[in-house]
């Protein structure tokens, strides 16, 4: 298997591996090494895990990792408004079928999208403020968007962790695009989502970014002026970040 070409974009570490899934693969055990790091330092890990078809080939290598998930508590980073934990789209469902029912660890934090979504997004907040975070796994939306802190919205500074955010047309049109929901009115206009801040806290970050329909955005990432007209730009003042990419979504970089 040839070998990843690696840079430094800023501080940003990004690798482009061969193909989606040695990208996967190579995320994979970057995160293992991570998680058995702060099982070994610590007795536990705390670890932050996104969801959305771009992740797929990362938690698929990741469930087959030699982990002891039993000392590890999993989070995810974002759940729509007014949608239950069953429905097709629920990234509470998506977690549990790809990652709890797989590996069956210590706890899952879930985000509930029924109810106070105010109140809801207080919880988290404070669960997640709990202990430290070891790890975040990530990806970045077509439009840039980090979690669901959209475009012009994504606050760098924000003192909250967790809050409501109002998603944007093209957020709701990758939803649709990926097959999550039949048509844009039915995708839910607000969801509670990780802040900015909150997912950059954690000892290492890693963001996996791989097809073609990523290539603007992961340009737009590494080529951009940092703001938060396109709030990835921010990754690259991460210096604990790694950007993982395939040949199709890096077809845009020098």
């Amino acid at each position: 298997m040839s070998a990843p070409i690696t840079t430094i974009f800023d501080q940003l570490a990004v690798e482009v591996h061969p193909d989606e899934a040695s990208m996967g693969a190579a995320a994979a055990e970057r995160a293992a090494s991570v998680i058995n790091t702060a099982l070994a330092e610590r007795g536990l890990a705390r670890v932050v895990i996104a969801t959305g078809n771009s992740q797929y080939a990362f938690t698929d290598a990741l469930v087959r990792q030699d982990i002891d998930w039993s000392r590890v508590t999993v989070f995810h980073m974002d759940e729509y408004v007014g949608i239950d934990a069953d429905h097709p789209a629920s990234f509470q469902r998506w977690i549990r079928e790809r990652i709890e029912d797989k590996v069956q660890p210590a706890r899952v934090d879930y985000i509930r999208g029924q109810g106070d979504a105010e109140a809801e997004a207080d919880r988290y907040e404070a669960v997640l403020r709990e202990a430290p975070l070891d790890l975040v796994c990530m990806g970045i939306g077509e439009n840039g968007h980090l979690a669901f802190n959209e475009p012009y919205q994504a606050d760098f500074d924000d003192q909250r962790w967790v809050r409501i955010i109002t998603l944007t047309e093209e957020s709701r049109r990758q939803q649709v695009g990926e097959g999550h929901f039949p048509d844009i009115a039915s995708v839910p206009a607000t969801a509670i989502s990780l802040t900015v801040p909150a997912l950059l806290a954690a000892t290492r970050v890693q963001i996996c970014a791989p097809e073609s329909r990523k290539a603007d955005a992961v340009h737009a990432t590494l080529t951009a002026p940092i703001s938060n007209a396109c709030p990835a730009t921010i990754l690259r003042r991460t210096a604990h970040a790694t950007l993982f990419l395939d040949p199709d979504s890096a077809s845009r970089l020098p």
